[in-house]
Order: structure tokens, then sequence, then C-alpha cells
């Protein structure tokens, strides 16, 4: 019998550790590395990771074409820490924040040597914790020793490689009955990755038939818009008026996917309105900050909706990605139908940006 957590449930447990700000082992190749995310990390757990080796800070090639840092691993920058550069050093080179005030941080040292494998892991599993995609990363000899005596959360890439990109299965976990205002025939499902992660929802209006194309709008998670009624996005009259619709045609599934902030959570995204507020469109403050314009798995969406027993769907979206993800996924997108509502004076930058870079059909 084995009790132990799959490899999934242990990258998932990683991701919380780094979000406490507790370092990780990853091992690949013969190789092993201590992991910590910048944004939460300590002074003291700082220092303990020096004393065990020598760190290497890991970026985004997002973020290092801002710093001006080279990015020799492509999507990668791998830089050293000097000696005498603390915390403070560290969390100016992840947040942006500060950028236009000290934008010189350099000159740095881009590191080519090796391979970035253990590198790429740690940022990626940082920015899926929803922290600044920013990680110090420190060589070690032993790792598997290291973490059983530090009691520290050990992950064998080798064994993690499809788990790392893969969708954690998803299984409905309750449902029950909503009246609603779009409409009394309301019925809320709940479904649950098996790695733990984050929930998702899908909002059913009447009695969809499985047997043709069904209504359906994949709806992210937007906190400021959906529930504060945010001016500058859209979020909130498309959550709106994709159930109105839907109430009017008698039959819809509005799937409400919690990916804040086009998949970098909410706190990233108070940050990239803060950096709007400095003067750059939404595009370019998600680079600046380490992302790329659209973070979001929309393999989620399609997954819920075959196990909701569809094949086929009518699309309410203006995102031609979700098109091609729905399709590439299996499910048939018979029809796009727009959902061009909720501009103001104080989106309209942000819809036309979302038009010319994201190549939304605004």
């Amino acid at each position: 019998m084995t009790l132990g957590p799959t490899i999934a449930e242990r990258l998932n447990r990683a991701r919380v550790d780094l979000r406490m700000g507790v370092p990780v082992v990853l091992a690949q190749n013969g190789q092993a590395a201590l992991v910590a995310a910048v944004e939460t990390l300590g002074a003291a757990r700082l220092s303990g990771l020096r004393a065990l080796g020598v760190p290497e800070l890991a970026l985004t090639a997002r973020r290092a074409e801002t710093l001006k840092a080279r990015a020799y691993d492509g999507d990668l920058a791998r830089l050293a820490v000097p000696q005498e550069m603390g915390l403070d050093w560290l969390r100016a080179m992840a947040d942006p924040a500060d950028d236009l005030r000290v934008p010189m941080k350099g000159p740095f040292q881009s590191l080519r040597e090796g391979s970035a494998g253990l590198h790429r892991a740690a940022v990626q599993m940082v920015k899926s914790a929803h922290l600044l995609p920013a990680a110090l990363v420190v060589p070690v000899a032993n790792g598997l020793a290291l973490a059983a005596d530090q009691g520290l959360t050990f992950v064998a890439l080798d064994q993690a490689a499809g788990a790392l990109s893969a969708l954690a299965p998803l299984r409905e976990v309750s449902a029950a009955r909503l009246p609603m205002v779009a409409s009394d025939a309301g019925r809320v499902h709940v479904f649950r990755p098996d790695d733990g992660g984050e929930e998702h929802y899908a909002i059913e209006i009447g009695r969809p038939d499985r047997s043709a194309p069904v209504l359906a709008r994949l709806h992210s998670a937007c906190f400021t818009g959906d529930v504060l009624g945010s001016l500058k996005c859209d979020c909130g009259p498309q959550l709106r008026a994709a159930l109105a619709q839907m109430g009017a045609e008698g039959a819809g599934v509005l799937l409400y996917l919690n990916q804040e902030g086009r998949g970098i959570g909410l706190a990233n995204k108070m940050r990239a309105y803060s950096l709007q507020d400095q003067g750059f469109d939404t595009v370019e403050a998600n680079h600046r900050l380490g992302f790329e314009d659209d973070e979001r798995d929309f393999r989620i969406g399609a997954d819920i909706l075959r196990r909701m027993g569809f094949a086929a769907v009518r699309l309410l979206t203006n995102n031609p990605r979700k098109i091609a993800m729905m399709e590439s996924c299996g499910l048939r997108v018979v029809e796009r139908v727009p959902l061009q509502v909720g501009e103001t004076r104080e989106n309209a930058g942000y819809l036309a940006t979302k038009a010319r870079k994201s190549g939304h059909l605004l």
C-alpha cells in the first residue's frame, strides 16, 4: 500500500511551501538545487541558503528584458547574485514597482554554462503559485538527504516532467439548484482538481441538450470587475450579459474559472494595475512583471464541458485563442457569439490594447 503523495500532489505541496517562504528541493538528471521564491524569501532563510551554496537568480526572459539582462537560455535568464546584495536587491530584481525611480540595477553577470532545467522548473513553479516569477536557486550535492534532514519537500523532476504541464484531473464534488436573476432554473456545479488546486465552477442555465451545441462562456474570475464593479475592465458586464443571454434562450453553461488576472493571481494583477498607473498598458505591465500577455489555461474549461456531457459549443467570446483551445481539446465550436459590452471611458484604452496586441475581436 502506498500512502505517500503522487508526483502531482507533491508539486502542489511544493507550490504551497514556496508561497509560505519555505524552500523546496528540485532534482533532475543527477543534479539538485534548493529553490526559494524571491517574493516570500526571508532574511534568515536567505542566510541559510547562502551557507549551503552559491545562489543564482532565475528570471523570465520578459523580466530580464526590462532589466537589460541577457537571457542566454531563451525563455530564461540566470544571473549571479553578488555576495553583498541582500533581500532588497533580490526583491527589486523581481518586482518592477520601483523600476522607473531606480532603473539601473546592474551590471549583471548572466550565466550560460550548464543546464538551465532546474532553474526553468523553479520559475515555472513559482509562477504557478501566483508569485512574482523570480526564484533563487542554490545548487547542492545531495538533494534527497538535505530534504530529509531539513523536512523540505523533494521533487524529482525526472518523474514530474509531464505533471508540470499536465492538467490535473477534475471531478465534480457538489451541485445544487440556484435561482438567479438571469434564470429561475439555475444550477451550480463545483469541480475540484485531484492535486488539491483551485476549484472551478459551472453555472448551468436550464437543462441544455447534451446532443446539441450549447451556448457557453468561459469566464475567468475577476474580483475587481465581477464583485466591485471596476470600470478598468469589461469583465462584470460580460458576466452579466452572458448569463442574461443564456436566461433569455432558456439554456446555457457559464464556466467560472479561478484564473484571476489572466492567470497571474489577484496580487500580481494589482501590481499590474499599479504599473498601468505609471503609464504602461496591460500587456506591457504583465511583461514588466515577468509574465506573458495571458497565462490562463483554457483546457480547464474544455475538460469541464466534456465531463458535463457536451461535445459542441456556441462560444460567447471575443477571444480567438479560446476558440482555438476548445477545438484543440476536441470540442467543436460551431459558432462564435460576440460579447461586446461594458466599454467605458476608463477602460477604452484597455479594450484597444486587447484588440491590437492580443487579437480580441472588438
